[in-house]
């Protein structure tokens, strides 16, 4: 590939000295000013690489809890100097056990499962603690409400308590269970004697990777009658089930009974239409438990660091907000929920005392409190605007148009000796990413890139129809393989001569043969499951068959 010409060598000195008295003025101004800025960066620099560094485990990666700790994770780092890696687990269940352990310093957990799992009563008296005994568990926000949503296809099950003898896809690794078993128990289908469900739960004949996923193709492909979940009104994996599965949303009621022993819960409702408008799913108001999904922390984690992190999360919410990608823009509107935790009798561990700090603080004004970020914001911002000013002459100066370069290239990759697909493509791209470089540092102008890009959409299209005519055809080839099989398979329906035993042998070798194929790719899976179809109508022809030959009529 040729390589690019190089640009012309910029004198500098030459330069500035032709420039004016006064843009010479301009140009030591802002040299002074850079070194100025370049030495305050430093500092922070240096503070950021000293800074203190948490570990905060959120949960199921798809679920909202580890979407919106994400969120906060950036919104914290640019906000202030402490670092956040986010971690998935198991569950609410799997991130307290790092949490006690000292693995993590942060999580998102269920309140009912933090509260009761952690022993928040025990955990209250501080002085009756052991020495060297595991840390406790702190709040320092609640983040949103979940809600406990069951979902079937069944039209017959109306209620939680008919879910006796049917299969419930769920995993157990997680605080979801442990909530489905506080329900279990209530509506009776928990043994207490011997601790069992009257229900079967899919995630207990797994292994410990299934997950909420897994659950869900357990209920898509009917090897579930229902599902369990623990999330907020409009999680993706639940509308699915609803729209395009036939699923159907079952209340859950006694929600105020079931408070008595488990005072994290509250008496909710699911909306009518919360998943579907027409027709409305659910078709009325739903009853159902609802639980906080609170932020906990470590009570060893410095008082400083959680202030610092529960001012950023309070003052930074739309910041929050807009850190979520479009993929989950359903979670956005959780932030709006981001609030204070209230000392509710042990529904809720106690708060961590850097959170209440913040609570209780006496807040400054905007201004005040970010003085020294508006003043460097303001530096950088006249900074810029001189440097772009001064620097604009000099830049034009040494511009060179490389797009006949760049187009000459990319045509160039039209020719199939330039090698495979694959790799002409990446060439392609690379070729397409030194010319939007080139765009950038203005090496080329926009008029130019544009000739170029239409040069490098041509190629491109080029390159997708020979892909697409090269797998149109494999694809023949693999057709007519299979139909060489499947011819095979018929003519073993006409062999009215030999043994149902030789016949049974030949078209098992001929399955064994087409597997083979199906494995190198030689045929395509809708191919296998054509002659699968031939393969199976042959074998039951044979096994009908008299015990010395000859095909029944």
């Amino acid at each position: 590939m040729a390589a690019l010409k190089a640009s012309p060598q910029v004198n500098f000195p030459s330069f500035f000295g032709n420039l004016d008295p006064i843009s010479k003025f301009i140009f030591i101004c802002l040299g002074f000013a850079s070194v100025s800025l370049v030495a305050i960066t430093t500092w922070r620099v240096v503070g950021y690489l000293t800074a203190p560094h948490l570990t905060l485990a959120a949960g199921d990666p798809e679920g909202e809890s580890y979407i919106i700790s994400e969120a906060i994770q950036k919104v914290v780092e640019r906000r202030s100097n402490i670092n956040i890696t986010v971690i998935p687990t198991g569950g609410t269940a799997d991130s307290l056990k790092k949490l006690e352990e000292g693995s993590v310093e942060l999580a998102a957990a269920q309140a009912d499962v933090a509260s009761e799992q952690m022993d928040v009563s025990a955990h209250n008296e501080e002085s009756s603690k052991p020495k060297g005994s595991h840390a406790s568990v702190r709040t320092v926000a609640v983040l949103y409400k979940d809600l406990f949503q069951l979902v079937v296809r069944d039209p017959n099950i109306k209620q939680f308590s008919q879910l006796r003898g049917k299969t419930v896809a769920l995993p157990i690794k997680g605080g979801q269970y442990k909530s489905f078993e506080k329900v279990a128990r209530h509506y009776g289908l928990l043994k207490e004697d011997k601790n069992t469900l009257d229900i079967k739960v899919t995630g207990l004949n797994q292994s410990q990777d299934y997950d909420d996923k897994q659950a869900e193709e357990d209920f898509k492909f009917q090897r579930a009658d229902a599902l369990f979940r623990v999330r907020a009104i409009g999680n993706q994996g639940i509308s699915t089930l609803v729209k395009e599965y036939g699923g159907r949303l079952v209340p859950i009621q006694q929600a105020k009974a079931m408070k008595i022993q488990h005072p994290a819960f509250e008496s909710t409702e699911i909306p009518q239409g919360a998943y579907k408008g027409n027709l409305a799913v659910p078709d009325e108001d739903l009853p159902t438990v609802a639980v906080s999904r609170i932020l906990v922390a470590r009570d060893t984690v410095d008082k400083s660091i959680i202030q610092e992190i529960t001012r950023v999360i309070f003052e930074h919410r739309q910041e929050i907000a807009n850190a979520i990608s479009q993929k989950h823009s359903e979670v956005k509107p959780l932030i709006a929920s981001i609030d204070r935790p209230s000392d509710t009798g042990g529904s809720i561990p106690p708060i961590h005392p850097g959170a209440v700090a913040f609570y209780e603080r006496d807040q400054p004004s905007f201004v005040q409190e970010n003085a020294d970020f508006l003043a460097l914001i303001l530096t950088v911002i006249l900074l810029a605007f001189s440097w772009i000013r001064q620097l604009k002459l000099w830049m034009e100066s040494s511009r060179k148009n490389e797009a006949d370069e760049y187009i000459a290239r990319a045509i160039n990759l039209m020719n199939a000796s330039q090698g495979n697909l694959e790799d002409r493509q990446k060439q392609l791209d690379d070729v397409f990413r030194k010319a939007a470089d080139s765009l950038i540092y203005e090496k080329i102008s926009q008029e130019s890139f544009r000739t170029f890009n239409e040069a490098y959409k041509t190629t491109r299209e080029a390159i997708e129809r020979e892909g697409q005519l090269a797998q149109q055809q494999i694809e023949h080839k693999q057709r007519e393989v299979s139909a060489t099989y499947i011819k095979a398979v018929v003519e073993l329906l006409r062999d009215s001569k030999q043994s149902k035993d030789l016949l049974q042998q030949k078209i098992d070798k001929i399955l064994k043969e087409v597997a083979e194929k199906l494995i190198l790719e030689e045929i395509s899976q809708e191919s296998f499951r054509t002659f699968i179809e031939a393969y199976k109508t042959t074998r039951d022809a044979i096994e009908r068959q008299p015990p010395f030959g000859g095909i029944q009529n």
